[in-house]
């Protein structure tokens, strides 16, 4: 299974001649932190100056103004998942969200390019669903255990093993993956999804934990893979009962790939979207969030009076994307995702009777 960059290689391509006709070089922007970076820049600041200290704004600034003057330039927009970091997120993103929220904008989207800020999977995604746009990945090699965890080729095997029985696959996959099941689901909607194909057996891929916590929820048969988020596999359902004794009165809000023994004890349990709906509603005194620890950074600016007591178990691969990438990607026009004709017929399918699944 592929393990690094250079293994996904053939998913990703540097910027072609046509391409570069379309696109004409700009040159890198000047980034000094000047009076008038500082006054375009105040409104974002604005929202993070809780989260992000003063002193740090102005390494941050330069980049936040460049880069929003580049996407105008090059009709460009930013999509962002609720992992990145703040200065993402709240400088720089036209829109943010989960994974099935970005899919469903990014169907949506009439830029000319797309920025994808986050993983490698949800910039094919975007590609599969814009066939004739341009998606730029600022990193390349930001990928996902998920993902990394099984291949076309394994897929092809289940169906072998479990003849007749519907492939659910999880978009944290690869595009040769999604082109091998049924229909595609997202945390968010994986239940639904399973139970909308009426058969007794499914399978659920790749994610064990996902897969376990909808087994709960529905009397269909879940067969599944053994793959696992690098992030959420960690928590453990006694690290969920220290935390309510040293903190009285906390509400624990959890990801479903996170372990049963973990979501056994969550006062809620949902997608990255419903967990900041969930928070948003409720306002909670004291909340811990079980997922990747930016997220608790990002919705702190929009729920003020919600303390948020933190875990903090980081993505690697999301820390990847920084705003030099984002700006050194939309400035040369570089790394641009490309999928296989062929492979993306297959998988958009997958992809759009996901989205197109009513409820």
């Amino acid at each position: 299974m592929p393990t690094s960059a250079q293994a996904r290689k053939p998913a990703f391509a540097e910027a072609g001649t046509s391409r570069k006709h379309r696109f004409p070089a700009i040159a890198m922007p000047d980034l000094s932190y000047t009076l008038e970076v500082a006054e375009e820049t105040a409104a974002a600041y604005e929202k993070v100056s809780h989260i992000i200290p003063a002193i740090e704004w102005p390494a941050y600034a330069p980049y936040v103004k460049a880069i929003n003057d580049l996407k105008k330039e090059r009709n460009a927009v930013i999509l962002a998942h609720n992992y990145m970091t703040p200065e993402i997120y709240h400088g720089v993103a036209d829109i943010v969200g989960d994974s099935l929220q970005l899919a469903k904008e990014a169907a949506r989207s009439e830029a000319d390019v797309i920025v994808q800020c986050g993983v490698h999977f949800m910039a094919e995604t975007s590609k599969i669903l814009n066939p004739d746009k341009t998606i730029l990945m600022p990193d390349m090699g930001a990928g996902c255990s998920l993902a990394e965890s099984i291949t076309a080729a394994d897929v092809r095997g289940l169906r072998e093993k479990h003849p007749g029985v519907p492939i659910v696959t999880y978009v944290n996959t690869s595009a040769e993956v999604k082109a091998e099941c049924d229909i595609c689901c997202t945390s968010s909607n994986a239940l639904q999804i399973v139970e909308s194909l009426g058969a007794p057996r499914v399978l659920l891929i790749p994610d064990r934990y996902l897969a376990a916590n909808v087994a709960l929820q529905t009397d269909v048969e879940i067969l599944t893979w053994e793959g696992a988020c690098v992030v959420h596999q960690r928590f453990t359902g006694e690290e969920m009962r220290e935390y309510r004794e040293s903190v009285p009165g906390v509400k624990i809000v959890a990801h479903p790939e996170c372990p049963t023994d973990v979501t056994a004890e969550a006062d809620y349990t949902g997608s990255t979207a419903g967990m900041i709906t969930w928070v948003q509603k409720n306002k909670p005194e004291k909340v811990l969030l079980v997922t990747e620890c930016s997220m608790a950074d990002n919705i702190a600016v929009e729920t003020p009076g919600v303390d948020y007591v933190r875990p903090c178990n980081l993505c690697p691969y999301m820390k990847m994307i920084t705003l030099p990438k984002i700006l050194e990607s939309l400035v040369h026009m570089r790394d641009e995702v490309v999928v296989d004709p062929q492979v993306a017929e297959r998988a958009r399918s997958a992809v759009e009777r996901m989205i197109n699944l009513k409820g």
